[in-house]
């Protein structure tokens, strides 16, 4: 374990890491003190303790887990522009520009989650594009991979979004983790009008109503996220911070439609089920 080069990536994402630590080195000096071998032993956790102090405790899962959550699903999306810009003839040509950009961005943020994480980031797990079976034309039918593209993107949105209270105490990584997810939003965006142009009946910003609050117009990958009320969980809620918005007088008259409730509000996805949208693209 070496301290110094963790250190080193810490700096790129927080220049101010050192004023944050400095009140708490004498604490991994004095370890020595206990002995070489007792001191090596310690340093993981007493450097994790010490960590774990300099950016706050209010977060429920660590920076380092959000961002290899966040890595994974990069994995998935660089992945899938990748294989899809290089199967020839998928992509229509007017398209296909779009889409270029799409990859770049993607491949770029899976090359800063990985300088962020250094020797921690995990590797690129096995994917399968076809989610064992649910996709099995998904990079020779163009409707295809419009349509997966278009969950891939609309997760991604709202699983940054749900991660940023575990990273309130490092204002530097909470940053640069919004910055990506606002360009997943801005795919998200292009895709869903790229889709519209092809015949789909679908807006560029997420819809719902009382029983359907997947708009996307297929069933996920996994069936307990698929078409109708129950898929993708919390797009169709009209409840904010306990408020019920269709009950408030807009320009739509004394209450407010059901989708222009919905429509009006981001939600965001926790871990567990974002992973649960996505499990079936990896293994």
């Amino acid at each position: 374990m070496n301290l110094f080069n963790i250190l080193k990536e810490i700096e790129k994402v927080d220049p101010e890491v050192h004023e944050r630590m400095s009140p708490r080195r004498d604490a991994i000096k004095n370890i020595t003190s206990f002995g070489s071998k007792v001191a090596v032993a310690a340093l993981p956790l007493a450097f994790a303790t010490i960590f774990k102090k300099a950016y706050g405790t209010t977060a429920t899962t660590s920076v380092s887990t959000v961002l290899n959550f966040a890595l994974q699903l990069e994995y998935l999306e660089s992945y899938f522009y990748n294989q899809g810009m290089a199967s020839t003839g998928l992509i229509a040509a007017t398209d296909a520009s779009v889409f270029a950009t799409i990859q770049a961005d993607e491949n770029e943020h899976v090359t800063f989650l990985k300088s962020v994480l250094g020797s921690a980031a995990i590797p690129m797990p096995a994917i399968d594009l076809t989610a064992k079976g649910t996709f099995p034309n998904v990079l020779t039918d163009y409707t295809t991979f419009m349509a997966v593209a278009n969950v891939f993107e609309d997760t991604g949105v709202r699983a940054y979004k749900g991660q940023a209270p575990n990273l309130i105490g490092n204002q530097t990584i909470l940053t640069a983790a919004l910055s990506i997810h606002a360009v997943e939003a801005r795919h998200a965006s292009a895709i869903r009008q790229i889709r519209a142009s092809h015949g789909v009946n679908i807006t560029p910003w997420i819809t719902g109503s009382a029983s359907i609050s997947n708009d996307t117009g297929i069933a996920a990958a996994n069936a307990n996220y698929g078409a109708g009320a129950s898929g993708y969980p919390a797009e169709s809620n009209v409840m904010q911070g306990g408020i019920d918005v269709t009950k408030l007088a807009s320009a739509y008259g004394s209450t407010t439609p059901y989708n222009v409730a919905c429509e009006a509000f981001d939600e965001p996805l926790d871990m567990a089920s974002v992973l649960t949208i996505v499990g079936p693209f990896f293994g």
